[in-house]
């Protein structure tokens, strides 16, 4: 039996509902040595209270303040590794995961000594077959990152395990030696964009970021930011893409960049 200690990381703001769905299919997990944290960023609905009632022997931990998705992970992650993780497994609230999720990722990471973060397999919510990501890549002429089989149904067309440029954030799967070696999220992106400079950060550390595709997620995709078109996400995908060139890449490259930001903002003005 594997006694490796796999602390999953679940972040809540204001996704009650959701976040007790995700706590109940965590719940139906098959590895043994796993711990569930729930981190609460300032929810202003009753949130707190009833994550309480329902979870009392969970450990809840409460920010006082909306942190954003990096530093309200980073105070779970902290907690973790303060408390013996081997394996931290960053998990979206507004997802579900299948009961053998752990077992695989744990198996893959110890296949893949390299890999530095493992990122599963992702559906859409409400069409359960169809694929959101096989993980992710840039697509130089769009200057955009993309998701390899978004929108296809499963057919077994990406059932290999391949390198990534980058994780989905939704769910990642993290070793301890990986976040010693590179540290934690960077919280300056707040939401958005933090998995991709993660992802780099990693890469640059000489580790590997890896698809998993025995490892399954289901993703409402974008719930806690009210949907993938509201202002909210469309301002922080604009905003840390920026910051993630100027982190991240050469003066040429982050031109094209800005440019590319600047045509979509212009089309999205004249067309409104």
């Amino acid at each position: 039996m594997n006694t490796k200690k796999v602390f999953t990381i679940i972040l809540n703001w204001n996704g009650l509902k959701d976040t007790i769905e995700c706590i109940r299919s965590l719940e139906k997990v098959t590895y043994q040595a796993h711990t569930i944290i729930i981190i609460d960023n300032a929810s202003a609905d009753n949130s707190v209270n009833e994550i309480n009632r329902q979870f009392p022997s969970y450990t809840l931990l409460i920010n006082k303040l909306n942190l954003g998705f990096a530093e309200g992970n980073n105070v779970g992650i902290r907690y973790a590794l303060d408390n013996g993780a081997d394996y931290i497994f960053l998990l979206n609230n507004d997802t579900t995961v299948a009961p053998d999720i752990i077992d695989n990722l744990i198996a893959s990471a110890q296949q893949h000594p390299k890999a530095g973060l493992l990122n599963p397999k992702i559906y859409f919510y409400n069409d359960p077959d169809r694929i959101w990501s096989a993980g992710g890549y840039w697509d130089d002429k769009a200057k955009y990152f993309e998701q390899f089989g978004e929108g296809e149904l499963d057919k077994g067309q990406y059932d290999t395990v391949k390198p990534i440029e980058f994780a989905i954030g939704c769910a990642m799967f993290i070793p301890r030696a990986a976040i010693e070696k590179v540290g934690l999220l960077d919280k300056t992106f707040f939401l958005n964009y933090e998995e991709i400079d993660y992802c780099f950060r990693i890469k640059h550390a000489g580790l590997e970021v890896l698809y998993i595709p025995e490892a399954k997620v289901w993703h409402k995709i974008s719930a806690s930011f009210g949907g993938e078109s509201s202002p909210l996400k469309v301002y922080y995908t604009f905003r840390n893409r920026l910051l993630w060139a100027k982190k991240h890449l050469s003066f040429l490259k982050r031109v094209s960049i800005h440019t590319s930001v600047y045509r979509i903002i212009f089309r999205q003005f004249v067309n409104h």
